[in-house]
């Protein structure tokens, strides 16, 4: 296709920025855990369930734990000594500890304690990975739609609902199905538990519903011949034990941002930092696709304005991918359709953007969303934005993109409304098909400028940040216009200090071998650094 120029040196500048920003931070990071971490760990382990109150097990579990002042060692060594010492399995320690029957102790064999664990947490893993081939599998013998891929939202509350919803988006012609997370989930510090009828909002995140969407799909995948995608919101304070359910259902990508929950949530840094590594690890491994948050940013700033801090930050999501493991495949860098409908040559600016992004991140698989911001409930004119989001989205070769509703900002959208978005979209995708590799960008024309000057402010946004450090940039209301600070925010009482001997085994079986040991401190990028940006 069509290629903007743009200065190659100039985005290796604002890439090796971004590295070293994402470093410094997992650094700082390490030295902690927290209480959702070693709930995912429990999990991961086969802990599930909730006592006679409801109360998740995991949960009891990590509290009791703390409250014994053993959680910095980590939950894997102390489960699996217990399951060694008793003979019991991962559940029957939970649920002896639940009930009051078993209190947990540092294991007498403490090496012993840990090859167990290592032992149950492959096996595990393995069942992670069958998963995984498992997708591949499907997609192979049913195939798979077409990029861009169609995104289409069910936010019933009711899963059963959701179910029938998306079985409709599906057979109409939908690649991907995201069910909307229940209003507030981000905010819960547990993960509800069974089959949920009565979200707000949307519906609540539970392993038993991501089975039930899991399973629907694929019934209707075989109906249509093609595998339907399913997603879901891996953020809030319970980040890594949703990738942990995830990762067991099969799901395919997950709303996972670096920054989304202190930004918009008020989340503690701290905590988010340390949880979204654990939980991108998890999806890593698993093959889901993240989707990144940036394009919340233009909700609350302009986004003519702050186009720059969209690339700044899909920049750093990048780098805290890449510590992660995941590869530019699993990385669905957000960014959106959100400039004023009134100003000159809006379309222009939009077309800039997602041409930059494209270029910038030739390889990630990005995620396009449509306008929300300037949504009137003038379902004509906003039919006609669609329309405009959809012609950018072909034109700059998008991979995922969430269809826009022309009743946007009136309701959650009907089956009709869904309907009218598809059609849009497959209107605008098939007469267009080919558009990309038929046209040209002028040399030096408007298109061209906007995405260099977009380009410079990124750079000198970015090596600002790698000065002055991620948490004072955030603190200084950098990204959306929002500030927030290191000690602010909810769930900062769930961060704990590891102790030297504290041991977890999935991020050893799970990471790449390039990862397991890499430093634990930021130096300066070799030229090995060097080589692997541009590769």
């Amino acid at each position: 296709m069509t290629q903007l120029h743009l200065d190659q040196a100039q985005i290796d500048r604002a890439r090796i920025s971004a590295r070293r920003i994402a470093r410094q931070v997992f650094d700082d990071m390490a030295q902690f855990t927290t209480t959702t971490v070693e709930r995912a760990t429990l999990r991961l382990l086969g802990v599930d369930g909730v006592d006679e109150n409801y109360v998740p097990l995991p949960n009891r579990v990590v509290e009791h734990l703390q409250a014994q002042g053993l959680l910095q060692f980590g939950a894997a060594t102390l489960l699996a000594g217990a399951m060694q010492e008793h003979g019991y399995t991962a559940q029957q320690v939970a649920e002896a500890v639940a009930q009051g029957t078993l209190t947990l102790t540092r294991p007498k064999d403490e090496a012993a304690a840990r090859q167990a664990a290592e032992a149950q947490a492959r096996s595990r893993c393995a069942h992670i990975a069958g998963q995984r081939a498992h997708r591949d599998e499907k997609i192979h013998t049913l195939g798979e739609g077409q990029a861009p891929w169609l995104y289409l939202i069910v936010a019933t509350g009711n899963i059963y609902e959701d179910v029938a919803q998306a079985r409709a988006a599906a057979e109409q012609g939908a690649d991907i199905i995201a069910v909307i997370r229940s209003t507030g989930q981000s905010l819960l510090d547990y993960v509800p538990f069974g089959a949920t009828t009565e979200g707000f909002g949307g519906t609540y995140a539970t392993q038993e519903n991501f089975r039930l969407m899991r399973a629907a799909l694929d019934e209707v995948g075989a109906k249509v011949g093609r595998y339907i995608r399913l997603t879901n919101y891996c953020s809030g304070l319970c980040m890594p034990e949703i990738a942990a359910m995830g990762a067991m259902e099969r799901l395919d990508m997950m709303l996972n941002d670096s920054m989304y929950g202190i930004i918009f949530r008020d989340i503690n840094m701290k905590r988010t930092f340390i949880d979204q590594f654990f939980s991108r690890m998890v999806n890593a491994y698993a093959g889901i696709i993240i989707n990144t948050g940036e394009d919340n940013y233009l909700t609350t700033a302009d986004a003519y304005e702050a186009a720059h801090t969209v690339l700044a930050s899909q920049l750093i999501n990048e780098q805290f991918a890449e510590l992660s493991g995941l590869t530019p495949a699993q990385m669905g860098l957000g960014h959106a359709f959100e400039i004023h409908p009134e100003l000159e040559n809006g379309f222009l600016w939009e077309l800039a953007h997602a041409q930059l992004v494209r270029q910038v991140f030739p390889d990630a698989s990005l995620k396009y969303m449509p306008p929300t911001k300037h949504m009137t409930g003038n379902i004509f004119k906003g039919h006609v934005q669609d329309t405009l989001f959809n012609i950018v989205s072909t034109v700059t070769q998008q991979n995922i993109h969430l269809l826009g509703m022309m009743t946007e900002a009136i309701h959650t959208p009907f089956i009709q409304d869904r309907f009218l978005a598809i059609q849009n979209a497959k209107y605008v995708f098939g007469t267009m098909k080919d558009l990309h590799s038929e046209i040209e960008f002028k040399r030096g024309g408007l298109i061209e400028q906007r995405a260099q000057a977009v380009l410079a402010e990124t750079e000198a946004m970015l090596a600002q940040i790698e000065t002055m450090g991620l948490p004072t940039a955030i603190g200084k209301g950098m990204f959306a216009e929002i500030s927030r600070t290191p000690t602010g925010g909810k769930g900062l009482d769930g961060v704990i200090p590891k102790a030297d001997s504290y041991y977890n085994p999935f991020p050893h079986l799970m990471l790449p071998n390039t990862l397991r040991d890499r430093p634990q401190r930021s130096e300066a990028l070799s030229s090995t650094d060097l080589g692997a940006i541009h590769a």
